[in-house]
């Protein structure tokens, strides 16, 4: 949603902070709020004039007509206020339809002032630009504004002087107030613009006889996608639930994973006791569920109204899913409850990875849901849709939960009748052909048109060209020769192989893709596959010169994000080869919107969207992802045209037009879905009247929606006669009128503003007027086949044989998801997994792996051993580490890491360097002692018969012996780790017999004592086979692999790392060994 309400509070901070005219604003800043959690002993010391001035109290909840409501308390004292709010406070209150609780007030000076000093003055937004409204009598008794007030027209881009103001909406106002007002409106104007509000009313506004101004009364709205922009004027802006309607910490919860994704999570509670729920994927979608639900009664019972689209990941699925199922399962309904998990056909979202979430979700609450009898019904389609609705119903059987699974085959809201008990529900619904099958059956005896195969309603424009529109209507596709060729803008390489795909099912010539702009690499070639063939696409840095050369791309599909769309669209403009551009990007803000429709027109350019998957001509050209992955474009016969056109607003429902047009007709001949933003930048009429002049088309289908008055255009085309054509139209958003209070949708323009822009007033409007309106969404596709069966009856249509399209071999990505093939994987792993949503280490979420403080020795002991070890364990770990960490610059590997560094080389090769140098010489006795200790330990060898079998075989004891420290002088690394080994360790087998081999050799020469290498080493056997996480077996194994060198190598390249900062730090030179420390001796024959 875009245009969001904000509390009158924050509208006059807004205003209060940041107006810039020359009228002298009054009281700035003096209100003061009161909730539930208000002291009134702080309330007075933080304002005190509410002690000494008359006041003003009303609530501040979104109430219109509070006045006249008798909500609002005048010129009273501190203590009238408090008796007014004593009445009122927490009190249940109905306005209009809606019930609600009185909680939030706003407390302000009293103003005196006559009736004559009171003005209206209103600001709202449409798509040619802002209208602002002004009336010289304002106040409670304002009446009908719109019939009333003057008003001025600020087109998109112009701005609003105070001659203007003065001239044509101050015509009745006193001489003495015009230029305080003229100046107040244009200050106030240009606060509108700077902080993208859509809608600003103050009534009344008061200018009094001293010229000073006062805003009494205010209600506005902001254009919430605009936060990027304006979050250091905003802050950190609230938005209040319309009155009627609790604000839930579960919507906020919600709204803030929103927030984070580049998908599109939405929830609003309606009735958390409701028996009916619902958790649907897509915009559009969403609506008509919710639409059917009430049509069927449901309206009293429905909980919930959201939707989740966009290609969610598993992760934020679960995350939707189970806060949905957390509400749900609080409190129990006498008659049980039921889960509608509907959506359209999906273009591009995986079904099976978010179905994952949802299963994940359920599992997880599988007694709750038991408990208060919760029957599941699911419907969706596709990519890997049929792979999710097995996962799903495989969680049925498992869980004994009732889930019903439904794909493509059935209607959409079909299972929301059988969830209501309006429908049967049937035992094994048929299930359409697997994702897999990119063939279609050579026997399919469908048809299609003879006269569609040539037809074009995209041809190179012409003189005689009979749409009176306001721009060309051209669209990207030219049929005839199939040489529509586009840009994309973005890395969106599986966008592109789609279109590529559909492209050689279409049997082009060439690919409709001729390069792609993505400015953050350098120019290179990007690889993709024309049918069995590899083939390399450019792709450009700059717009520039992916234009200069393709000069016969005349479409550009842009996937820029929301940030960077408004800048990329007005660049792509600037060239005049363009003449179509597609806005994938969802959330750009009106205002932006609004601009680049203002220079499309100018320009003679089509513009497709925001917030939209695209279009598609089928035999032809698609845009992006729309129509979904290969199989969908095969089972909705996508790949030749048919005989009826249609326009959408929403991408999912263009895809599920697709799904009933080729159950019903022919086949589509082509399909644009405008985007879902308030303005788009093309209209519904645009492309119907373009259809009405496209010969191969013969009956149009529209699927409008609530909000906005663009259908009651095709109502006028109709009556007038530019429309003959046959026109099946169903605006979505019915269920809107049985709300008590609003709701906003998922789409951005989904919210009526009034009452002819309600689903029901259009349907109603379109049925008067001619066109055919089913009496539901469930009832579309018959009317469609119905009035597709007159035209082919009447000779209209005459249906052709169907030809099959080419094979496309499925990517092998695509068909490993599926499960169809199988390859032997060059690597193998067991410790960590960064697939998922959550890095995992040996089976552990990072999440996890943080809560429990598992420290470093946990992480290692995950890592390297597999194994969740003790605590005591960590810590043994992480001290060998500190001990290991450095012995100083003298020794092999740190003398190593110090010449690399002093020789310029970088930190890894000198790390490298020194870690070179460790073996059984130098830090690599850890494994070699535990192995010999082992053994001989493990033989039934005595101390001092492991010593002499040693010394006779002319070997070393690996860990005994140290340069400096002696049984005199100990080494207190090795101290620290005994005390910790003897305190926490449950056995010491092996660590006391190399003690008492210690004994043996120090009575010998006082340095053969157990140095750290060789504790460490005994230790850590010890260790491995009694903290009860290994068998014996697994625990010699780590030692015969090397794991315990590991210990080592991990804790000295600590200490290396800090000798090569140091002498970077130190700034010093070239090391060159001095010459005194060289003995230079000749050979001996020589020096002889």
């Amino acid at each position: 949603m875009s245009a969001k309400a904000i509390s009158e509070q924050t509208g006059k901070e807004f205003l209060y902070k940041y107006i810039c005219t020359s009228a002298a604003v009054q009281n700035r800043f003096r209100y003061a709020t009161v909730t539930t959690e208000t002291e009134w002993d702080r309330l007075t010391q933080e304002h005190p004039w509410l002690l000494t001035e008359r006041l003003v109290v009303k609530p501040d909840q979104l109430i219109k007509r509070r006045g006249k409501l008798g909500l609002v308390g005048i010129d009273l004292d501190l203590q009238g206020v408090r008796e007014w709010l004593k009445a009122r406070h927490m009190k249940e209150t109905t306005v209009g339809k809606a019930k609600g609780v009185l909680k939030n007030f706003l407390i302000e000076p009293f103003v005196p002032h006559t009736q004559e000093e009171e003005f209206y003055v209103c600001i709202y937004a449409t798509r040619e630009g802002d209208h602002v409204l002004f009336h010289h009598e304002g106040g409670v008794e304002v009446g009908d504004v719109d019939a009333k007030a003057q008003r001025l027209m600020v087109a998109v881009d112009d701005k609003l002087s105070e001659d203007q103001v003065t001239e044509q909406l101050l015509t009745h106002v006193p001489e003495d107030k015009k230029e305080v007002l003229a100046s107040f409106i244009v200050g106030l104007f240009n606060l509108y613009e700077d902080l993208y509000f859509t809608y600003l009313e103050i009534n009344p506004l008061v200018v009094n006889q001293d010229g000073g101004v006062f805003v009494l009364d205010m209600a506005a709205k902001i254009d919430a996608t605009a936060d990027y922009i304006c979050k250091a004027k905003w802050g950190d802006v609230e938005f209040p639930p319309p009155f009627g309607r609790e604000a839930y910490p579960e919507e906020a919860y919600i709204a803030d994973l929103d927030a984070k994704s580049g998908a599109s999570l939405k929830l609003t509670l309606l009735n958390p006791r409701g028996r009916i729920w619902t958790m649907v994927a897509g915009g559009g979608a969403s609506v008509v569920y919710s639409d059917t639900i009430c049509d069927l009664g449901g309206v009293d019972e429905l909980a919930n109204y959201g939707e989740y689209s966009g290609a969610p990941s598993e992760q934020q699925t679960y995350d939707y899913a189970k806060t949905i199922l957390s509400l749900m399962t609080r409190e129990k309904h006498p008659e049980g409850k039921v889960l509608i998990i509907g959506g359209s056909i999906a273009n591009f979202t995986n079904v099976a990875a978010t179905f994952k979430g949802i299963v994940r979700a359920i599992k997880d609450y599988q007694g709750p849901l038991k408990e208060n009898e919760v029957t599941i019904f699911v419907r969706r389609g596709g990519p890997n849709y049929q792979e999710g609705l097995r996962v799903m119903g495989e969680v049925g059987k498992t869980t004994g939960i009732p889930i019903h699974v439904f794909g493509t085959e059935t209607h959409m809201t079909a299972i929301v009748g059988m969830a209501l008990g309006h429908r049967e529900i049937p035992n094994q619904p048929p299930m359409d052909a697997h994702t897999a099958n990119f063939l279609l059956n050579a026997s399919n005896s469908a048809m299609t048109p003879a006269t569609t195969r040539t037809a074009s309603f995209s041809e190179p424009r012409t003189s005689n060209d009979i749409t009176p529109a306001k721009k060309s209507t051209r669209l990207p596709i030219t049929s005839d020769q199939k040489q529509t060729k586009a840009i994309v803008w973005g890395m969106q390489t599986r966008a592109v192989q789609g279109m590529l795909d559909f492209d050689y099912v279409c049997s082009r010539d060439e690919p409709s893709v001729a390069a792609m702009v993505y400015p953050f690499t350098g120019d290179h070639k990007q690889k993709f596959y024309w049918g069995h063939k590899e083939i390399l696409l450019p792709v450009y840095k700059n717009m520039a010169d992916a234009m200069k050369k393709h000069t016969e791309v005349d479409v550009l599909i842009s996937f820029a994000s929301l940030r960077s769309a408004f800048d990329s669209t007005m660049e792509a403009m600037q060239y005049s080869q363009i003449h179509t551009i597609a806005i994938i990007a969802e959330g750009i803000p009106e205002a932006q919107t609004r601009r680049m429709i203002k220079m499309a027109d100018e320009k003679g350019v089509t513009i497709i969207g925001p917030a939209t998957v695209g279009g598609i001509k089928p035999g032809c050209f698609k845009i992006g992802n729309t129509g979904g992955m290969l199989d969908n474009i095969l089972a909705s016969k996508l790949y030749r045209p048919g005989s009826v056109a249609y326009v959408s607003r929403s991408g999912g429902m263009s895809n599920e037009l697709n799904n009933i047009i080729s159950r019903t007709t022919d086949g589509v001949y082509e399909g644009v879905a405008i985007g879902g933003d308030r303005y788009p930048g093309s209209t519904f009429m645009d492309h119907v009247l373009r259809y009405q002049d496209t010969p191969g088309i013969q009956m149009i289908v529209v699927l409008g929606e609530i909000g906005g008055t663009e259908e009651y255009k095709i109502c006028q085309g109709i009556r007038e006669g530019r429309i003959t054509k046959p026109v099946v139209c169903w605006c979505i958003g019915t269920c809107a009128t049985m709300f008590a209070s609003e709701v906003q949708f998922g789409h951005a323009g989904a919210c009526a503003n009034q009452a002819s822009e309600t689903a029901v007033a259009k349907n109603q409007a379109l049925r008067d007027a001619g066109a055919y309106v089913p009496k539901s969404f469930d009832e579309l596709g018959d009317v469609i086949k119905t009035v597709y069966d007159e035209l082919v009856a009447n000779g209209t249509i005459i249906p052709a044989q169907e030809v099959p399209p080419p094979t496309v071999p499925m990517d092998y990505s695509w068909a490993r998801e599926l499960g169809l093939i199988r390859k032997p994987a060059s690597f193998m792993t067991s410790i960590c997994d960064e697939r998922g949503q959550e890095l995992i280490y040996a089976g552990m979420p990072i999440t996890e792996v943080f809560k429990e403080e598992m420290g470093l020795g946990g992480v290692l002991g995950l890592l390297w051993f597999q194994r969740r070890l003790p605590r005591y364990a960590c810590q043994f770990i992480e001290m060998c580490l500190m001990v290991t960490a450095d012995h100083g610059p003298a020794v092999s590997g740190a003398h190593n890491t110090i010449v690399c560094a002093r020789a310029g080389k970088d930190l890894i090769s000198s790390l490298t360097s020194g870690l070179l140098t460790i073996g059984d010489r130098f830090g690599g006795a850890l494994d070699a002692a535990a192995k010999q200790f082992s053994k001989a330990f493990d033989s039934g060898m005595l101390p001092m018969e492991f010593v002499n079998k040693m010394k006779k075989d002319g070997k070393l004891i690996m860990g005994i012996g140290h340069r400096v420290k002696s049984i005199n002088n100990p080494d207190m690394r090795v101290q620290i780790l005994k005390d910790f080994v003897k305190q926490h360790f449950t056995s010491t087998q092996l660590l006391d017999y190399a003690l008492d081999v210690e004994k043996i050799t120090t009575s010998k020469k006082p340095n053969l004592i157990l140095n750290v290498d060789g504790f460490i080493g005994v230790a850590f056997v010890d260790l491995l086979r009694t903290c009860g996480g290994f068998t014996r077996d697994e625990a010699d194994e780590f030692v015969e692999i090397g794991a315990l060198n590991g210990i080592f190598v991990l804790g000295r390249s600590m200490g290396f790392i800090g000798h090569y900062l140091d002498q970077k730090r130190l700034k010093q030179g070239l090391y060159r060994h001095p010459w005194d420390d060289i003995s230079y001796v000749l050979p001996e024959h020589m020096s002889m």
